[in-house]
């Protein structure tokens, strides 16, 4: 059970409190043989989150979606233009030019889900603050990580 909390404690910190609530019910989770600290978390077969060794986590375009249910983890992501979605759909970087709308919450290297019409296609690492995206014209706001299509999942709407 200490193991769903400290995951929980986790989300919330990172993500703003009450973003775990979203949390579903019976998690699998995979320990390092080393450390005994959290590896993975899926459910249900599909990854949800990664651990770093940081203390952050690398969360799948799956939980990103998941956790969207909740309004505060909307502050974490970005909204990209029609003109990007494609492209970052295959995996590249979001451009500041082409950010739409940026929650408060995005933190340089912070995990940061990219939604096109409140839909996650990807998440990624933010290479800039929030403020920062929202002043700049051009250069790499976030680097995509993880995108539907890396996982072959086609969007279905």
């Amino acid at each position: 059970m200490d193991h769903v909390l400290k995951l929980q404690y986790t989300i919330d910190a990172l993500f703003g409190s009450g973003v775990s609530k979203q949390l579903p019910k019976d998690l699998e989770m995979t320990f390092s043989r080393k450390t005994g600290r959290i590896r993975t978390v899926s459910h249900e077969g599909k990854l949800l989150c990664t651990l770093r060794i940081d203390g952050g986590l690398a969360i799948s375009t799956h939980f990103a979606q998941i956790l969207l249910k909740n309004k505060k983890f909307k502050e974490n992501c970005v909204e990209i233009s029609k003109d990007a979605a494609p492209f970052v759909q295959d995996g590249k970087s979001v451009f500041c030019k082409h950010v739409t709308w940026c929650g408060k919450e995005v933190r340089i290297s912070a995990d940061t889900p990219i939604l096109f019409e409140n839909r996650v296609i990807a998440v990624g690492k933010a290479i800039l603050s929030s403020d920062m995206i929202s002043d700049f014209n051009r250069g790499v706001a976030v680097k995509v990580r993880d995108s539907l299509k890396s996982r072959n999942e086609e969007i279905t709407s």
